[in-house]
């Protein structure tokens, strides 16, 4: 009799993603098991109790799935629970906190086709600003843009302490340089909408952080997205399914990219991602890399 795929579902909150769980189940895992208060600490003892129990041909029916909130930590217990497998005893991991290495992949490879299908260009030197890159979506995607070649700035709208720690955790982390800015002042939000190339609105689900007056200022823009499908829109003007659609800025030329748009890719990306995990028969080690991989075949 054929061993069940089983997916060892860790969080560090209190309760894991039903979101994920559906996802789990119609990537064609048979069973997903919840586990809360997993944290760092716990991560390399957890994998070890799912490694040894299943013998060397069993484990290749065997997965861990990192969620979470914090993208930092999710990153970092996906090293420590690699470091913890004893080949053959090896399994696959998948990190993906609040959907956020999933969501930020899919962002960044639909900006990406954008700008290649409309102006021609990538990120490379391309100026982006990531609208609530304090979160978990947007410092992912603050990190994949930057890793892309792009000039990134994380504005704060409450002053810049909050972006300033978010920029330095991302920079001791993944070895990247982002530009934290206080952008708590209309004149100075002007300024930076003024001089940004590609805007990527990551904020909470029903916040505006680009209106009419800040477009009339975006005499750069080249393409917007947003993740924001409450509303009112992240961004003024872009309609939920927009994929490169004309967006009226004062640059005359940007388009923009909607949340679903968007979560169509994300979609794709996990679902994508969590088939891998049953068809391999090397262990895989899933992170926002992996993701931005998939992104990009979804997107083209």
């Amino acid at each position: 009799m054929e061993k069940p795929y089983l997916l060892h579902f860790a969080t560090p909150g209190t309760r894991v993603s039903p979101f994920d769980v559906n996802m789990a189940y119609d990537a064609g895992w048979n069973a997903v098991i919840p586990y809360s208060g997993v944290g760092l600490e716990d991560i390399a003892g957890f994998t070890q109790d799912a490694i040894f129990s299943r013998g060397p041909k069993g484990v290749k029916h065997t997965g861990i799935f990192i969620g979470g909130r914090d993208p930092m930590l999710a990153a970092g217990m996906l090293d420590a629970a690699r470091k913890a497998m004893v080949p053959p005893f090896e399994i696959s991991v998948f990190a993906d906190p609040s959907g956020a290495f999933t969501t930020a992949a899919a962002m960044i490879a639909a900006v990406e086709k954008a700008l290649a299908a409309t102006h021609g260009s990538t990120l490379a030197g391309r100026r982006v600003t990531v609208f609530g890159g304090t979160g978990p979506v947007g410092m992912v995607a603050a990190v994949l843009a930057a890793q892309a070649g792009a000039e990134v700035t994380i504005p704060g709208h409450d002053g810049l302490f909050r972006a300033q720690s978010a920029a330095e955790a991302i920079q001791a982390r993944f070895g990247v340089t982002i530009r934290p800015i206080d952008a708590s002042s209309d004149d100075a939000k002007a300024a930076l909408i003024a001089d940004t190339e590609v805007a990527l609105a990551t904020a909470k689900a029903g916040v505006q952080v680009m209106g009419p007056a800040h477009l009339a200022h975006a005499a750069r823009l080249l393409v917007a997205a947003d993740i924001n499908a409450v509303p009112p829109a992240g961004i003024e003007g872009i309609g939920v399914m927009d994929d490169g659609k004309p967006l009226a800025a004062a640059s005359g030329h940007a388009v923009g990219i909607g949340p679903l748009a968007i979560g169509n890719i994300k979609y794709k990306v996990q679902q994508g991602l969590l088939q891998a995990m049953l068809r391999t028969d090397s262990p895989l080690y899933l992170g926002f890399a992996d993701c931005l991989r998939e992104a990009r075949l979804h997107a083209a």
